[in-house]
């Protein structure tokens, strides 16, 4: 299949092949644009991006698409989800209002244990059935990639039956999808932690890993959650394997989680509402000497929650990268509107257009390891695009905080 978009009022990409590696500080904000541009796409893979001055006149085999005003640019990837539950948390969204807090809630059984309770009874297919509609509202404002992750099952066979569902979903849809073993998430009532973390790091991940449903490892290194010592035996478990840690750190508190994800090489630390001098600091050694792991903030979660924004522009201004993502999840973020992240990040973390751009897209797409492919427009990468309304200047996306401006979410170019 061989199309051709024209007339495009603008491209967020290049005619030429740039360098993959994250986009970090300054460069985050200086994005390459082509205007008055054409793209063609050749089988899902982009094959060339111009002016229109340059733009082949010829036809032969071509779909042409004019696309008069509207703006291309790189689609969003997800690179935080828990896009796999039963049912929305609504009741502890009234117990919040009244007053309660995200811990007084977990410690009255709701929470990730009130998720996971309703894992248990669900069947794999109505839990299919509801990724699938997820995945698709997903796609409505812009995303194309997602990481999804367990950790609402909490025994064996329930963490077994949500990456099975991940799994299932990929050959049912066009998305790109990755799937996180999250069993470190929370401890069930009545189990020594101890005891759980080694069920969880030395029998469940090696059988999963074994049937080929682990693409990640993460765990939740927080205050009465999970420590460090618990983060580093788990990335060591994996490693073994060739399998990358995602840790959730600093939401509330920082416990040594940055630093313990810098030595165990994880590939990204999302949440980091909580940023010390310290844990910036090892962020920016690790980066310093070559790659670190990508810091990815959950706008999302800090709106709902009513908690800290992640420090994006002190983040930026150290000269790291940063991506942004979802965190889609019943308890704490119940929205997958990337483009609405990118908003709040503008609005409330301070970034810049090009900056919120460049986090939900080439820095994202690293946080999976998936930067090789897609995550820019230019030759050779995967045609996950996005096509705007007409409108002069994409900033539109974010500058609205709630309309959705986008007219089309491409995958493989279709």
């Amino acid at each position: 299949m061989r199309t051709r978009f024209t007339h495009l009022a603008g491209v967020v990409g290049s005619p030429e092949v740039l360098p993959l590696s994250p986009l970090k500080g300054a460069e985050m904000a200086a994005l390459p644009v082509v205007r008055n541009a054409y793209v063609e796409v050749v089988d899902g893979t982009i094959s060339a991006v111009g002016t229109m001055a340059d733009c082949p006149l010829a036809d032969d085999g071509w779909e042409l698409r004019c696309c008069q005003g509207q703006w291309m640019l790189p689609g969003f990837i997800d690179s935080h989800t828990h896009l796999v539950f039963a049912a929305p948390r609504v009741t502890e969204f009234r117990m919040r209002l009244d007053g309660a807090s995200y811990h007084d809630i977990a410690a009255a059984g709701g929470g990730i244990l009130n998720s996971a309770a309703a894992i248990a009874q669900a069947e794999e297919s109505v839990l299919l059935d509801a990724l699938l509609a997820r995945l698709e509202t997903a796609r409505s404002t812009g995303t194309v990639a997602a990481e999804i992750k367990s950790g609402y099952g909490l025994s064996l066979d329930a963490e077994r039956k949500m990456l099975r569902v991940i799994q299932r979903a990929r050959g049912l849809q066009p998305m790109p999808l990755w799937a996180t073993f999250l069993a470190l998430h929370a401890l069930p009532k009545d189990r020594p932690r101890a005891d759980f973390v080694a069920d969880a790091v030395d029998r469940w991940l090696p059988q999963l890993a074994d049937e080929g449903l682990v693409d990640f490892v993460d765990v939740f290194c927080e205050a009465n959650y999970f420590t460090a010592d618990d983060l580093l035996r788990l990335a060591e478990a994996a490693a073994k394997r060739g399998i990358e840690l995602k840790s959730h750190v600093n939401q509330f508190q920082s416990v040594g989680g940055i630093q313990a994800s810098v030595a165990a090489k994880a590939r990204s630390v999302d949440h980091l509402e909580v940023l010390s001098d310290a844990d910036l600091d090892a962020l920016v050694g690790a980066w310093g000497t070559g790659y670190g792991p990508m810091p990815v903030a959950l706008p999302h979660c800090s709106l709902f929650l009513n908690i800290p924004y992640t420090p994006g522009r002190q983040i930026i201004d150290a000269g790291l990268p940063l991506a942004l993502a979802s965190d889609c999840n019943p308890g704490s973020a119940p929205s997958s509107d990337l483009r609405m992240a990118w908003s709040l990040a503008t609005h409330q973390m301070k970034l810049r257009v090009d900056e919120g751009l460049a986090a939900l897209t080439a820095n994202a797409a690293f946080a999976v390891n998936a930067h090789q492919r897609m995550g820019r427009i230019q030759p050779g990468m995967d045609a996950h695009v996005l096509l705007t309304q007409p409108m002069p200047d994409y900033a539109e996306l974010p500058y609205f905080t709630s309309e959705n401006r986008i007219a089309q979410t491409l995958i493989y170019g279709r």
